[in-house]
């Protein structure tokens, strides 16, 4: 889009395709800490306190989506959540998309774990380096750059560093990269991967047997500082995907959390592979058929030490770049399956439908703004 003026150019105000964001108030998460009385009016309490909960929570439904919970509101995660048990590192599953039995590959990958790794894929190790350059570019403009370029609009737009947050991290989609000629070979990554994610849902849609209703992407650039002791940083904030999508530009080991335990699997992906993980809306959207990784993949940074070429060309920040494919805030989510498919599986497992219907909106805000170690965010959904 051309800017109307020179004070204007260098402002590239995001428009943000989820139009439900700019005027409907997301409500912020209900807080989950209950403080503690005696044994004897303990169940009393207990009820009492979820009633004020859901009150609160209405009230608060009111705050528009620019607006957050102060940051002593907003509870940290555990220690215990931010440190793995130290394990080898595990190759996860790889797949070549040329296969011809690919799409049986990735379901059973999906199924059994969540999470995989693609040959096959065309993407072209000089474009990822190219992109990374880019992005790198962008961390070190000075701040009021950042914001006057990439103004806040949740979910889009600069997200500085905060206090329960590691790094600062950029949500970009496609209307951004394209206003700045400065992030071409970005823009160009994000497609390509867009268009390996959306072979990737296909052939999940065709094994488990949905429609694939997908409407579009983010890619998310977010900062991790050096870590030691087996921490873990968060990199951003959780945001709902289908799948995750990242390129492996180096060897370099990756935390994942799958499924709704709180314990950390590192895996090693092969150098030039793209790591792709399934999210929470791919798992309700096959109904509980595919097991899904809580958040994004997170980098373990302990390990590059000063070597240039792995880590990040010799910056000093550590950055890595995540494609999700998403659904726009006034979406519905659900599970898709057909009612042949539902009806085959109530036979084979007693039950039928293993998730409630989710607002976008509502479940983006809440698992974005609190700490998702604690639990599954999925539970509150499920029959």
């Amino acid at each position: 889009m051309a800017a109307s003026s020179s004070a204007a150019h260098d402002q590239h105000n995001l428009p943000n395709p989820y139009s439900a964001a700019a005027t409907t108030a997301a409500p912020p998460p209900t807080p989950s800490a209950q403080p503690n009385h005696s044994h004897n009016h303990h169940h009393h309490l207990t009820a009492s306190a979820s009633m004020a909960a859901d009150t609160l929570s209405r009230l608060l439904t009111r705050l528009p989506p620019s607006l957050s919970l102060p940051a002593r509101l907003r509870p940290s995660p555990p220690s215990s959540a931010a440190a793995p048990a130290a394990a080898p590192p595990i190759p996860p599953p790889i797949i070549t998309l040329s296969d011809s039995n690919a799409t049986e590959l990735v379901l059973s990958a999906a199924s059994e774990h969540g999470f995989f790794q693609l040959a096959g894929h065309g993407i072209a190790p000089r474009l990822a380096d190219s992109a990374e350059s880019e992005s790198l570019a962008l961390f070190e403009l000075p701040d009021d750059r950042k914001e006057m370029q990439f103004p806040r609009n949740w979910p889009l737009g600069f997200e500085p560093e905060e206090e329960d947050r590691n790094g600062e991290s950029f949500w970009l989609d496609d209307s951004a990269t394209t206003e700045l000629t400065s992030l071409s070979s970005l823009r160009e990554l994000t497609h390509a991967l867009e268009k390996v994610g959306l072979e990737v849902v296909e052939m999940l849609a065709r094994g488990v047997g949905f429609e694939n209703p997908f409407k579009g992407s983010v890619m998310v650039l977010s900062e991790s500082e050096t870590t030691s002791g087996g921490e873990t940083p968060s990199g951003g904030g959780f945001y709902p995907y289908v799948v995750g999508l990242q390129y492996q530009i180096r060897r370099q080991k990756k935390y994942l959390l799958p499924g709704s335990g709180s314990d950390w699997v590192t895996v090693l992906p092969e150098v030039e592979s793209v790591l792709v993980t399934v999210g929470d809306i791919g798992q309700v959207w096959s109904n509980g058929k595919l097991k899904k990784v809580r958040g994004r993949a997170v980098p373990c940074l302990e390990e590059l030490g000063n070597d240039k070429k792995r880590s990040n060309l010799g910056s000093k920040r550590n950055i890595s770049m995540t494609l999700l494919l998403t659904l726009p805030l006034e979406s519905t989510i659900a599970p898709l399956v057909s009612e042949k498919e539902e009806e085959d599986d109530e036979k084979r497992s007693g039950g039928s439908m293993k998730f409630r219907s989710i607002e976008m909106e509502d479940y983006a805000w809440r698992v974005y703004h609190e700490p998702f170690l604690f639990k599954d965010p999925l539970d509150r959904y499920r029959f």
